[in-house]
């Protein structure tokens, strides 16, 4: 007996699309890591507030790693683009999103003696970001590292790589390393003033959030800048539980030579044990879970007058803000006696 002829029609191409991206879409992601990092390349992002001394900080320190015999990378992931210009003197360093739109339109690709330069064994570059009111910097940070992935960057062999990101914000793609386990572990500069410990309290904050999810990335410590020695950065560092790497002096010298593009960190220098210090603890100090302070906790840190403690919230008025006494509205709800 022959066997019955089947007459079911195949699959039509949407049929088969829609199959297959509802298989997609069934496949679990993957879980946040939990195990500890184990890339033999100590990835490390520093935050701070804007002006407070992120890129001084890190030419210094990289330059001063360098020197020391270690191979390193620092990267300037601010929309600024400075990050590089202390280390080369004041030169701009052209800017790998820049570079990458101007090859793209020539149709060529870019290649890494496109966008990384080097100065005194210290290799360095931008991913800048773009003009100002034409684009989000956050994205900019997102599509500059997967050129850089495209360029090889899990592949390259550094001791360190160093990323000065903008402090003022940890969301979006300024927060990339942090939300993403994209480096090992934070460095955060700040200075005895509030709005630097505000920003280095929300980097704080962002760790700890992320390290509930999850995550590894821990704060290495705090860096102090222009330190007057009036003890709030301390206090501060000590209340969330992580370390001083260093505390760099409020001094006109270090001032003067950093405004001429003057690297401070120099082996043999006046100011070389301050960043022989602050080399050998970033490359000690582990990533550590910090605990946040409350804004109340943050405010705690400096003297009354300093703050505005003492003040009372008083509640405004409908007749502070439209400059009329307010009238009484008689209410239309029917009230019924209790029978």
């Amino acid at each position: 007996m022959n066997a019955p002829v089947n007459h079911a029609m195949p699959a039509q191409p949407a049929d088969a699309m829609r199959d297959q991206l509802r298989a997609e879409a069934a496949i679990e992601p993957a879980p946040v890591a939990t195990e500890p990092p184990s890339k033999s390349t100590q990835i490390i992002a520093i935050y701070g507030k804007g002006g407070i001394g992120k890129s001084f900080t890190l030419a210094n320190l990289s330059y001063m790693m360098a020197q020391q015999g270690k191979k390193v990378l620092l990267i300037g992931c601010d929309p600024k683009s400075d990050t590089t210009s202390l280390l080369f003197g004041g030169r701009a360093c052209p800017t790998i999103l820049e570079t990458s739109s101007k090859k793209k339109l020539a149709g060529e690709d870019v290649e890494i003696g496109d966008v990384c330069f080097k100065r005194d064994g210290v290799f360095a570059m931008e991913l800048g970001g773009p003009e100002v009111g034409r684009g989000c910097g956050g994205r900019g940070i997102i599509h500059g590292f997967e050129l850089l992935e495209k360029l090889g960057f899990h592949e390259w062999g550094f001791d360190y790589v160093l990323l000065d990101f903008l402090g003022d914000v940890v969301c979006g793609g300024f927060g990339l390393p942090i939300a993403r386990d994209m480096c090992q572990k934070v460095i955060v500069v700040g200075s005895n003033d509030l709005q630097s410990l505000y920003v280095a309290n929300n980097v704080c904050s962002a760790v700890e959030y992320f390290r509930k999810l999850g995550g590894n990335v821990g704060v290495a410590g705090l860096v102090i800048n222009k330190d007057d020695h009036t003890g709030e950065a301390q206090a501060f560092a000590a209340s969330v539980g992580i370390p001083i790497l260093a505390a760099i002096p409020a001094n006109d010298d270090i001032r003067r030579m950093s405004a001429n593009y003057e690297i401070v960190g120099r082996p043999g220098g006046q100011w070389a044990s301050v960043f022989e210090e602050l080399a050998t603890n970033v490359a000690t100090s582990p990533p550590l879970r910090p605990t946040p302070l409350t804004q109340d906790g943050l405010l705690a840190l400096f003297k009354g007058e300093a703050v505005g403690r003492g003040i009372i919230l008083e509640p405004a008025t409908v007749a502070d803000m439209t400059g009329k006494t307010e009238l009484e509205k008689k209410s239309l709800e029917v009230v019924y006696d209790n029978v």
